[in-house]
């Protein structure tokens, strides 16, 4: 099976803290980059025998600026190119300021099944610094719009360690969140990065640091707390009811293959790892105008394709580790791993499993499943390193 990532890239704002390939002010050039996405899709439909898809993901930026009937033309045209299994998971990203009743109502019927808001926080002073245009009342609205569209999957995105965020702030957004009863919750501890105005401002010594004692004490109690309200993690920031885990999600963290379309968009199928053209103008252009041979494409690139490296095993037996290990109750099994590459995982990695378990960070459990332990989960990217050239 096979999953779809489709990279939206327009944004009414880009919030100061965002390093994701987004771009605000462009949204004259929606229709045009609509039209070049379904020039992609068909490039490689065409170029392929028909792939079973299992799920669908429009990111961004801000997916929900696009409008129903373009929502419906890049449905159809994935339809054209690939196979749909039946109880297909559609996601989109949207955030809670930029949708209607009717916008709602006419996504569900493009044939997307699950949203993920991307609330952050609610409290108003904690949104303001963070740069999000809606308000909590937004996200109510939001949530039951989207309800009485149809939608009965919905994810709700927090972040937590934020500079001055205090516990009580953190604790109150958790439980007006559960007051919701989404299906999901993701939480995602708040990242400086470099090129962002809130790393700059961080370097600068303009915007305090978050406490990195007081965020591990934010996502310890947030564990506790959501598994006391029913949610189920099944990834280091990620809870679902039962049998309501992100299945495209999973796809990233099993190693799996999924196609990218979309400017900036990165892609992982038949051995290669490729990412696409960054700039809107670029992305549209590509698409508009390729005139090379298509003896000088392979599945799955593109007239769009900026970058591609063929796969290596050991690039591939690091990768699933690096996303499996993210997966706290599945973790990585001996036979899977011997099934996808033919080796024992402790012929090939004997000493770093050795080394994390006797340091607390790595389990093993019966029949032969490695997963982080608590302290693990905290210091994931100690774990991850090890597994990394």
């Amino acid at each position: 099976m096979y999953s779809i990532y489709l990279h939206i890239p327009f944004c009414k704002h880009r919030c100061a803290y965002c390093d994701f390939n987004t771009y605000a002010g462009q949204e004259d050039s929606i229709p045009a980059y609509v039209n070049a996405l379904i020039q992609e899709i068909n490039f490689v439909g065409l170029h392929t025998q028909k792939k079973n898809i299992h799920t669908v993901f429009f990111g961004g930026g801000t997916p929900s600026l696009l409008s129903g009937p373009q929502f419906a033309s890049i449905m159809d045209a994935l339809h054209a190119a690939f196979t749909f299994t039946a109880d297909a998971e559609i996601s989109i990203e949207a955030n809670p300021g930029t949708v209607s009743a009717e916008k709602l109502t006419a996504i569900r019927n493009a044939g997307i099944n699950r949203i993920s808001f991307g609330v952050q926080s609610a409290n108003t002073e904690e949104l303001h610094m963070l740069e999000r245009e809606h308000s909590f009342f937004d996200v109510i609205e939001a949530v039951s719009l989207a309800r009485k569209a149809g939608f009965d999957n919905l994810n709700l995105d927090l972040i937590y360690g934020l500079p001055e965020q205090t516990l009580s702030t953190w604790q109150s957004t958790v439980k007006r969140i559960l007051d919701l009863h989404p299906e999901h919750i993701s939480a995602y501890a708040l990242t400086l990065e470099h090129g962002t105005p809130f790393g700059r401002w961080s370097s600068k010594g303009l915007l305090p640091l978050p406490d990195p004692d007081l965020a591990a004490e934010m996502y310890e109690w947030a564990c506790d707390t959501l598994e006391q309200n029913g949610y189920v993690q099944y990834e280091i920031s990620n809870w679902a009811k039962p049998n309501r885990e992100c299945r495209h999600n999973l796809q990233y963290w099993r190693s799996l293959p999924y196609l990218a379309f979309g400017a900036g968009a990165h892609g992982y199928a038949d051995g290669y790892r490729y990412s696409n053209a960054l700039r809107i103008k670029t992305y549209i252009e590509r698409l508009t105008n390729h005139q090379l041979p298509i003896t000088n494409y392979q599945f799955p690139l593109s007239p769009a394709t900026s970058n591609q490296h063929k796969q290596t095993p050991k690039d591939d037996m690091s990768e699933y580790m690096l996303n499996n290990l993210r997966l706290t109750n599945a973790g990585v099994a001996e036979s899977d791993f011997s099934l996808r590459f033919g080796s024992g995982l402790l012929d090939i990695y004997p000493k770093e499993i050795q080394e994390l378990v006797q340091n607390g960070l790595l389990e093993r459990k019966n029949p032969g499943i490695y997963t982080l332990t608590k302290r693990g989960k905290l210091l994931g990217n100690q774990v991850f390193i090890r597994f990394v050239e």
